[in-house]
Order: C-alpha cells, then sequence, then structure tokens
C-alpha cells in the first residue's frame, strides 16, 4: 500500500493535529486510489450480496463494466426500499457472525433500515469521525459533549469512537434532560459540543431561562448534524453561543455522521472524505449523472465498507459538488433540504429551510417553527407557527404585524399563500433529536 493509501500524516493541522497524507494529495492520486476501491467495492457487492447480483444483471452490467469512475453511471442505484425489503441482513456482504455492530433506523415509515458493520468497519468509522472532528478544530485536551442519542441510532455511537480516537475526553450524556445538559456544560467545562442544530438551540434557550449568559460558556466549537440546517441557523446559533458552527454530514446507510465535514478554517460546505465514499449528482426525476456543480440529488457509493457495501444509494438530500478549498477531496454545498421533505402546496415546491431562513430575517421571531399542512375544500392550506423571541417584547398590534411581515415575505420570495401564527415562546414541541418541522394534517392519498 502506498503511503497515500496508508494515511500516513505529512501534514499540519491548524488545531495541533497532523493532517493525512490523503486529505493533501493530488487530484490525480486521489482518483486513482478512488477508482481501485471502487472495483473492488463493487466486486464485493456482487459476489457476495444477492440483490446486487440481481439488480447488476438485471441492468446488463457486470463488475468488469467498471474501468473508468465515469462507468459507475451504468449501474443501477440502491433506495432504502431496498434495504427493507431485504430486511434484516440479507443486504450483508459478510456472514453475520463477522458483524460485530448493527444499528438500524426509527422505522417510522415502515421496516427500519438495518446497517451492519466488521470490526475493521468501525475502525474506519472511528477513523473517519476522527479525522472531521479534527477539521472542526478540535485541539489536543479538548473535552467532547456528545448530545446525539445513544442506541440503534449513528450519532452518539459514532461522535464518541471518533472522539476517542482522536485522543479527546468524551461525555457521552445523549439527548434529552435540557437542565442537566446546561448544568454539565457549565461543571466539566467542555470545549466541543456534538448535537443537532435545533436541540442546540433548546440549550441556549435553557441557559437564559435559568437567567445565565450562553457565550460565556467554555464551549468553543459546536458540530452539527443529523437534519438539515441553513446559513442562516449558523449565524443564529454563533451569535447565541459564541461559538464556531461546523457542519457534520452523515446517514446509517452510508456509515453514520463522518462522511463529510466543514474545515473550520473555511466554513464553505462539508468536505466528502472521498478516499472512502464516492459521490454524485443527479437529477431527482431521470437519474440522469449531473456535471459537477448542478443542483440535485446527492448519490453514495462506498469504497471500503465490509459489511454493508452500498452502490449508488439515493440520500435524498439535494445539493451540488463544489471543489475543494481546505482539503484537495470535493466539497458539497451545505444541505438545506431533501426531496422527501419537500412539500407540494397548490403545485408550489416549498421546501421548511427556506421558511427557515425568511424567520431568521426577523428580530422578533425565534428559530423555533413548525409547518402545518391541511385542506380547505380540494386546496391545499400552509399554515406556520412560530415564536417570538423571550426578548420580544411585542403586544397585540406587533404580533399582527409580524404574522403579516412573514406571510407577505413567503408568498413574495415562495410563490404561495400561507397563514402565520406568532405564538409565545415556549408554544413550539422541542425536539431533543432531529427537529419534526413539516406535520401533514391533509387526509391520506391526498
Amino acid at each position: 500500500m502506498s503511503t497515500v493509501q496508508a494515511g500516513a500524516s505529512v501534514h499540519r493541522s491548524h488545531g495541533g493535529f497532523e493532517l493525512e497524507a490523503i486529505e493533501k494529495a493530488s487530484v490525480d492520486e486521489l482518483r486513482a486510489l478512488q477508482l481501485a476501491r471502487l472495483k473492488a467495492s463493487v466486486g464485493h457487492a456482487y459476489q457476495n450480496v444477492p440483490h446486487y447480483r440481481q439488480s447488476f444483471d438485471a441492468a446488463g452490467v457486470r463488475p468488469q463494466d467498471l474501468r473508468t469512475l465515469e462507468d459507475l453511471g451504468r449501474f443501477p442505484f440502491t433506495v432504502k426500499t431496498d434495504l427493507r425489503d431485504n430486511y434484516p441482513f440479507r443486504m450483508f456482504a459478510v456472514p453475520r457472525d463477522k458483524v460485530v455492530r448493527i444499528h438500524a433506523s426509527s422505522g417510522t415509515t415502515g421496516k427500519p433500515t438495518v446497517v451492519g458493520y466488521t470490526a475493521a468497519d468501525i475502525d474506519n468509522w472511528a477513523n473517519l469521525v476522527a479525522r472531521s472532528i479534527r477539521a472542526s478544530g478540535a485541539r489536543p485536551g479538548d473535552i467532547v459533549h456528545v448530545s446525539y442519542g445513544y442506541g440503534l441510532f449513528t450519532g452518539g455511537l459514532g461522535a464518541h469512537y471518533g472522539a476517542e480516537r482522536l485522543g479527546l475526553t468524551v461525555v457521552p450524556f445523549g439527548g434529552g434532560q435540557t437542565e442537566r445538559q446546561v448544568q454539565l456544560i457549565r461543571d466539566l467545562a467542555p470545549d466541543i459540543i456534538m448535537v443537532t442544530p435545533s436541540y442546540m438551540l433548546a440549550i441556549a434557550d435553557e441557559f437564559e431561562r435559568e437567567g445565565l449568559d450562553p457565550k460565556a460558556c467554555s464551549l468553543r466549537i459546536g458540530i452539527f448534524g443529523a437534519e438539515p440546517w441553513t446559513n442562516e441557523m449558523r449565524r443564529e446559533i454563533e451569535g447565541r453561543m459564541a461559538i464556531d458552527a461546523v457542519d457534520i454530514y452523515g446517514l446509517s446507510e452510508v456509515m453514520g455522521p463522518g462522511v463529510a465535514n466543514e474545515c473550520i478554517e473555511t466554513k464553505d460546505g462539508p468536505t466528502i472524505w472521498e478516499d472512502h465514499f464516492y459521490p454524485e449528482i443527479i437529477h431527482p426525476e431521470t437519474g440522469e449523472v449531473l456535471p459537477e456543480g448542478e443542483f440535485g440529488e446527492l448519490v453514495f457509493t462506498s469504497l471500503t465498507k465490509e459489511a454493508l457495501p452500498i452502490i449508488r444509494y439515493r440520500t435524498r438530500d439535494l445539493t451540488r459538488l463544489l471543489p475543494g478549498t481546505a482539503r484537495t477531496m470535493r466539497r458539497m454545498q451545505k444541505i438545506t433540504g431533501r426531496s422527501d421533505d419537500m412539500m407540494i402546496v397548490r403545485g408550489v415546491n416549498v421546501f421548511p429551510s427556506q421558511i427557515e431562513e425568511l424567520i431568521l430575517q426577523r428580530p422578533n421571531l425565534s428559530p423555533h417553527y413548525v409547518c402545518e399542512l391541511g385542506k380547505e375544500g380540494p386546496m391545499d392550506t400552509l399554515t406556520v407557527r412560530v415564536e417570538l423571541k423571550p426578548e420580544a417584547h411585542t403586544d397585540g398590534s406587533g404580533v399582527r404585524g409580524a404574522e403579516t411581515a412573514l406571510a407577505h415575505a413567503i408568498k413574495s420570495y415562495i410563490g404561495v399563500n400561507a397563514k402565520v401564527k406568532v405564538e409565545p415562546t415556549g408554544s413550539i414541541e422541542r425536539s431533543v433529536g432531529k427537529a419534526k418541522r413539516v406535520i401533514d394534517h391533509r387526509p391520506k392519498g391526498d
């Protein structure tokens, strides 16, 4: 194995940790490594997973047809229903007794998607999350407060193993118990918090409820993921907490957190760890591979996974690929929406992130909001419930003015009529994990 493939540390990072050679390798070196690993991963999937053998055969392709990176576009996609249809273990490419860890999705819309990891998969995962935390600006000796949920969700254990692999001190708190979260942040003085951005706002609210200034706490860095969030949300968090807010990306079907991560020196979209994951952007409706820089649906192929190789997995996340800046590897534009989060209101496509962006431009409104869909006769309706900021001293006429202004902005910038309800602080249910931004009250089948 070459020095680059072995990941020998030869470059110095801003935080005092050394970068791996592959992070600064030439594009040619990176593409050569990707092609070698891609051929191995596609062959591994075809030889050991009946689903892939059947889908490749049906599409008229074989692993030996993969001669260039561009040839990957000839192979069929993998979608979430494929994992559910092969529940629980039929997508595994190794004997079950070689699987040392199992995670699963919540299964709220059907059977959960089950993912497995060999010992080598867990080792790679820990290394990649460590790389992500280092890219976020971690320094030797830092304490990491993990508020992602532990258990079948990949967030908590993924963050935990990565922080330990980097040699940091971990506080494995998990989600919930917001008052105690604040107490331990005050008592243990962590430097880094890993949590969903929406729950970070709940923690900030609790600081303020207790009469404490969140800016005065020990936190220096927040590594936020598991849900789409906008740059307006970044500015809100950074302003309230006086921290650097950095985006980590991942999904359980591909690995978990640590597939990509922003670099603190640029904060210009997550850098994809391309030595382990090959990205494509496709047209969400036609499946056509789009040129670099065009907006579409993100697709990933794993390059090193043993237990669950994933070939051309449709993430439903909407973004574009961008050239590398802080690293050789390509970035993706910050993900602020998913094709399956999109609301269609009277024929207009609406994403919660578009609503969020307009809310955060208004000084009296908080980032706590929910979009409710309903029906009036045959017509769709959209109601946006949003809270006042705790410090906003607004009377009835001021509330009505805020409602009218936001409704006008939604109509002007998004093109739909929405009813806006501005509600007192604490009215919107807080989530300790992924925030639920859309509630659809429309009859099923509409």
